[in-house]
């Protein structure tokens, strides 16, 4: 079944990973502006790279997936959209991106595998989208560093135990977490559900905010995650 946003919509049958909160939170929230070459890494559907392009008059969008299923409904989807002449679908893994590719990028942006240590899923396609043996956060972030330019940035989104653990990878590879936004379910949550980050190689402010999703009751959406997701949802 197709999911339709406000400017353009997604074929997801032939994706492990079908459309979802982490996506959308991600791409609202990264501010693409003079940004000249985009990389999308694992696009899945595509999603990302889509709403990068919503977001942006002339960026160049390049969107690789390492599962061929991913590759087709993503090339799919981009021919469908209307930013189809600046969106570029690549079959290959990061790890052959980076040892191929000469342009850098002003930003690169990822919903990434984030299971470690765990068993495989019985489909392979969703065993692969979900866990880190294909892309390792040591690799993702080594090759990140090759590929941005050095005013460049790297977001992502990963759950809470996950994100701690790669904010100690990226010191390590030499990056600086800048931005920080904390998503929790309800107010007054404890437990905050995901972390979407943003780190640069150089970086001289942090920004740190929470984004509370919900309100009291189920599927009653906050003024600020309406705000933020706004220029997507239908529903808002």
């Amino acid at each position: 079944m197709d999911f339709q946003f406000k400017q353009f919509s997604i074929q997801q049958d032939q994706c492990a990973f079908k459309v979802g909160t982490d996506s959308v939170l991600l791409g609202s929230w990264v501010n693409p502006e003079q940004t000249k070459n985009i990389l999308d890494i694992g696009t899945g559907s595509g999603i990302l790279a889509l709403m990068m392009a919503q977001k942006t008059a002339a960026a160049s969008i390049t969107a690789i997936d390492i599962d061929e299923g991913a590759f087709l409904q993503a090339k799919l989807n981009f021919e469908s959209s209307p930013w189809k002449d600046r969106i570029q679908i690549i079959h290959s893994s990061l790890q052959e991106h980076a040892a191929n590719r000469s342009t850098q990028y002003d930003l690169i942006i990822s919903n990434p595998p984030y299971f470690i240590n765990k068993a495989h899923a019985k489909d392979s396609a969703l065993s692969i989208a979900r866990n880190t043996q294909t892309l390792p956060f040591e690799e993702l972030l080594k090759a990140a560093h090759a590929l941005l330019l050095e005013s460049g940035k790297l977001c992502v989104v990963l759950p809470t135990p996950e994100a701690k653990l790669f904010r100690k990878f990226a010191e390590n590879q030499g990056f600086v977490l800048s931005k920080l936004l904390r998503i929790q379910t309800k107010p007054g949550d404890s437990y905050e559900k995901r972390h979407l980050m943003q780190f640069e190689k150089t970086a001289f402010y942090y920004q740190e905010e929470i984004l509370v999703i919900e309100g009291e009751e189920h599927f009653q959406y906050s003024e600020e995650y309406k705000n933020l997701t706004k220029d997507f949802y239908l529903a808002f």
